[in-house]
């Protein structure tokens, strides 16, 4: 396939685009920003079935002449991952990438008979009924209270009736709380993952003292590229929304101490009481997502959990934590 990745060059797309190249498939990145050097090291082995074009979301006129010349999938990953902080600073922007630039793309993929699109939602589309739920899945009613998080979910909404109305073979992805290799933060996001934060306080040789412990249905990010490459890759999924998620709930405090076992002499602690911490945990704990949608249509369940994800990021780290 030849797969365009808008907001491709943010840590999840990076992530994606590996999975993709190494199924054989052709990727273009398509970002406002640069993708860092060390991920274009990574990926560039690939050459002609890699590429990166920047440019802006709204770039109409742009965007279809990349489709033009031919494309079977889209990505939609462009947005603005606001916290509080940006949520004020940037309203309307919030709104206008996460929902209304995307209306113009829809349009083209129909126009231009685009086989697939697949839109990166968020579990933040449950808003409040992630503390009143035991177990959230695609049928949960959403209870959205944040500007993100209404934008994820109105985004959702909007690519379900273009599908009703034009035919299009649209596709929505609730990812759960995601971390791994290249996240990093930029003016478009405030919400790190606490795992990203604990490396940032080893990588200045400080312990990682966290707030609380933590307890999220964390998913590593390269489980979430396997399954949506695994969407792409469907002859015809039998549905509209899919949650993507380990789907059990564990601590970055336990991610952070089985980390800091494989770099001894770091250490990842809890606050004790009035102790001052660089780490800020972004959102209520909440309940996990259901990913039986998942498997028992495709059989496609998370091969990292808290262990192995430590194991598998040290790696990483020990290799890219210069360039990353």
């Amino acid at each position: 396939m030849r797969v365009v990745i808008f907001g491709g060059t943010g840590f999840v797309g990076v992530n994606l685009a590996s999975a993709l190249l190494a199924r054989g498939h052709r990727v273009m990145l398509y970002d406002r920003k640069q993708l860092p050097e060390a991920a274009h090291r990574s990926l560039v082995d690939h050459g002609e079935r890699f590429s990166v074009v920047q440019g802006e979301i709204t770039d109409s006129d742009r965007i279809e002449a990349l489709i033009a010349q031919g494309c079977d999938s889209i990505v939609l990953g462009a947005a603005i991952t606001a916290g509080e902080r940006l949520e004020r600073a940037a309203s309307s922007s919030i709104l206008e990438i996460n929902v209304m630039a995307q209306l113009p793309i829809l349009t083209l993929a129909i126009r231009h008979r685009v086989h697939r699109v697949v839109n990166l939602s968020s579990a933040a589309a449950y808003g409040a009924a992630g503390q009143r739920y035991q177990l959230l899945d695609e049928e949960t009613p959403c209870e959205p209270l944040s500007l993100y998080a209404l934008s994820k979910f109105a985004s959702e909404r909007v690519v379900a009736r273009y599908a009703e109305l034009w035919g299009g073979d649209f596709i929505s992805v609730r990812l759960s709380a995601v971390f791994g290799p290249w996240e990093r933060i930029g003016k478009v996001r405030d919400t790190p993952s606490l795992q990203f934060q604990i490396l940032a306080e080893f990588d200045r040789g400080a312990p990682a003292i966290l707030p609380t412990p933590g307890f999220k249905d964390w998913i590593y990010a390269i489980d979430v590229a396997e399954a949506v490459a695994l969407l792409l890759e469907a002859e015809r999924p039998r549905y509209r929304l899919y949650n993507i998620s380990s789907g059990t709930s564990w601590s970055a405090l336990q991610w952070g101490e089985a980390f800091a076992r494989l770099h001894p002499p770091l250490q990842c602690r809890l606050a004790v009481p009035e102790e001052k911490t660089f780490i800020e945990q972004h959102g209520p704990d909440r309940a996990p997502l259901s990913v039986e949608r998942m498997a028992s249509e495709f059989g496609w369940r998370a091969r990292f959990g808290c262990t192995e994800s430590a194991s598998d990021m040290s790696v990483w780290w020990a290799q890219h934590r210069e360039g990353a």
